[in-house]
């Protein structure tokens, strides 16, 4: 089984910068999205063999998930459970047989840190119980953008960036715990080096430099650590700030 996560930032606009060609070639069997800003009314793109579940934001144009899948669900559900963590559309579930697979967008704490009191201590805890929760009954892999980068080896500048949006003390436990429950953060079981990031900023360059973040993930239950057999990154893959990362799983 592979698995796709990308963060598109808008996914009308990804359309028209190759993500049908993308989705093509890619030889995957579930897409998990981020930050599709749209809902299924918005978008005509229709591709053969793929299902599309959607859990856009209440708030148009803004955050949302998606899941194109070739391998039909048992079930698929929206959200935590939670409404005042709901309305933006940032988790969205597929039950099969053998696992869950849970696309989620985790949101930024902001320039300012405006809402880092909500992801760390509302946001991150609850995610972190609803993917436990899961896990009672069959293991989980999550894929998406967690807005963090977890090690001084996962961004560019660590030093001048200590303190920043998605660097912060805060958040970085938030990932540790994850970590710390049983859950295999898939790329670092397969590459431990630095000079490995999935978004760039738009300034001229930035990309082409590699002066990146690494953002996105796939995390398993340590569970599926036998059947872990591949993961990485694309970055030469373009269509959003962000590029794909994948998983493998026998």
């Amino acid at each position: 089984m592979k698995l796709v996560s990308w963060n598109v930032n808008g996914l009308r606009a990804c359309l028209d910068k190759g993500f049908g060609e993308f989705l093509a070639g890619c030889g995957a069997d579930i897409v998990c999205l981020q930050e599709v800003r749209a809902h299924a009314t918005q978008i005509a793109a229709r591709w053969p063999g793929w299902t599309m579940h959607w859990n856009p934001a209440l708030k148009p144009g803004y955050a949302g998930t998606a899941l194109l899948v070739r391998r039909p669900p048992l079930a698929v559900f929206p959200g935590l459970g939670l409404a005042e963590h709901d309305t933006e559309g940032r988790v969205l579930t597929a039950e099969y047989e053998d696992l869950y697979v849970v696309t989620v967008y985790a949101p930024n704490a902001q320039r300012e840190l405006t809402r880092l009191d909500y992801r760390s201590r509302q946001w991150d805890p609850e995610f972190l119980r609803f993917v436990r929760r899961l896990e009672k009954s069959k293991p989980v892999v999550f894929g998406g953008d967690l807005n963090v980068s977890h090690q001084d080896i996962d961004l560019a500048n660590a030093a001048a960036n200590r303190g920043n949006a998605g660097f912060t003390d805060q958040e970085r436990a938030g990932f540790e715990a994850y970590l710390q429950s049983g859950f295999i953060d898939t790329f670092r079981a397969f590459e431990p080096g630095g000079g490995h990031y999935t978004w760039w900023s738009n300034r001229k360059g930035v990309r082409e430099r590699n002066i990146g973040w690494r953002l996105d993930y796939f995390l398993a239950s340590a569970a599926l650590r036998p059947r872990l057999r591949g993961a990485g990154i694309l970055p030469a893959v373009m269509g959003s700030d962000h590029c794909p990362v994948t998983l493998e799983l026998a």
